[in-house]
């Protein structure tokens, strides 16, 4: 999805963000957009069986487990493995389903699409965040962002 006003509306109303393939080592690319999506406001919830706990938040095994709405479902997982997470997104009532960068599954994204989520593949939330509402153009980064229009919405 290349569409800027969508993207920005799915990360500017979607707050609570279940970050399924979150890693708890520090160096790991789950971690690294988890961290910065927290400090950007986000709720992150962990869901990896690995771990009791990562960034201070409670782990859980799986999606189905979250005792409380999430509005995304980021995933951090190989392609082959999205159509069961994008299955679990729509029976717990996510609005988005977002697969990350170098992921595209294609059935996963139409399941999502017929359950009237919202679908972005083959991104990274926060390259998008840090793109639309962090800044990126002030370190001299093409964002492929001009617009004359003042955003409607405002990053925290």
């Amino acid at each position: 999805m290349d569409d800027i006003p969508t993207l920005r509306r799915i990360l500017a109303t979607n707050k609570t963000i279940a970050v399924v393939g979150l890693s708890g080592d520090w160096f790991r690319p789950s971690y690294f957009a988890a961290k910065y999506m927290q400090e950007h406001g986000y709720r992150v919830v962990p869901v990896n069986p690995k771990y009791p706990e990562i960034l201070g938040e409670k782990s859980y095994a799986s999606l189905k487990d979250i005792p409380f709405p999430v509005d995304m479902v980021d995933c951090f997982r190989k392609t082959a493995d999205i159509v069961p997470i994008a299955r679990e997104a729509i029976a717990i009532g996510a609005k988005v389903l977002w697969q990350q960068l170098g992921v595209t599954n294609l059935e996963a994204d139409a399941l999502a699409r017929a359950a009237r989520l919202d679908s972005v593949m083959d991104r990274c939330v926060k390259i998008e965040h840090a793109r639309l509402f962090g800044g990126l153009n002030w370190a001299g980064v093409n964002t492929r962002v001009i617009s004359a229009k003042r955003p409607r919405h405002v990053a925290n």
